[in-house]
């Protein structure tokens, strides 16, 4: 669909779990949660749904997290709907199966874009036309450890009491991860774009 060029929006409310089943591990749960089918932490890193539609070139991509930034999450909304081409956004959508106070889940949004989990982006191909960077890095450099974000929710937790050995490997795995993605982001969003010819 997206590959089409048609002028359409998408919206992803990532749950990052099959929520309509009740829980169940998908590829968008993050590298030692538990989930269902994932009882020992899933040991993969979450696939990148954003960037692969970056890949493209030619379709309109942000990540949000309302929580955490409210004007950039109505920033990419008019740009999504203002671009004449095909459109996605993959906003951050708290769970139940998170593990999560719900009454409280604002918070955990802005802990997970703190932590450099969840970075906040926009990514406008109208502007490679204008000789400008695509890709705008909406989130500043992580001030929480991943840690101080992923153990508040029972998704990680319920590893961390029931084989401490196995969550302490993977959470070092997703910190390394998580650091390095971020550094990825920041050096696409500081590349600069030559003159089109």
């Amino acid at each position: 669909m997206l590959a089409s060029g048609r002028n359409i929006n998408v919206l992803v409310l990532d749950t990052e779990v099959y929520s309509n089943t009740g829980g169940q591990m998908s590829k968008a749960t993050p590298r030692g949660a538990v989930a269902k089918f994932a009882a020992g932490g899933k040991p993969r890193a979450k696939k990148d749904l954003g960037m692969m539609a970056v890949a493209y070139g030619s379709v309109y991509v942000a990540q949000v997290a309302m929580g955490a930034g409210d004007m950039q999450t109505l920033k990419a909304f008019n740009e999504a709907d203002a671009y004449d081409g095909p459109s996605l956004i993959i906003a951050y959508a708290h769970c139940i199966a998170h593990g999560i106070n719900m009454t409280t889940a604002v918070d955990e949004q802005k802990k997970a874009v703190q932590s450099g989990y969840w970075p906040l982006y926009r990514y406008n191909p109208d502007l490679a036309v204008e000789s400008k960077n695509p890709l705008q890095l909406d989130s500043k450099a992580p001030a929480i450890s991943l840690e101080e974000y992923a153990y508040g929710e029972n998704r990680w937790k319920v590893l961390q009491k029931s084989n401490p050995d196995a969550a302490a490997k993977l959470m070092k795995q997703a910190s390394v991860f998580t650091a390095n993605r971020f550094a990825y982001f920041q050096k696409l969003a500081a590349l600069t774009y030559d003159e089109p010819k």
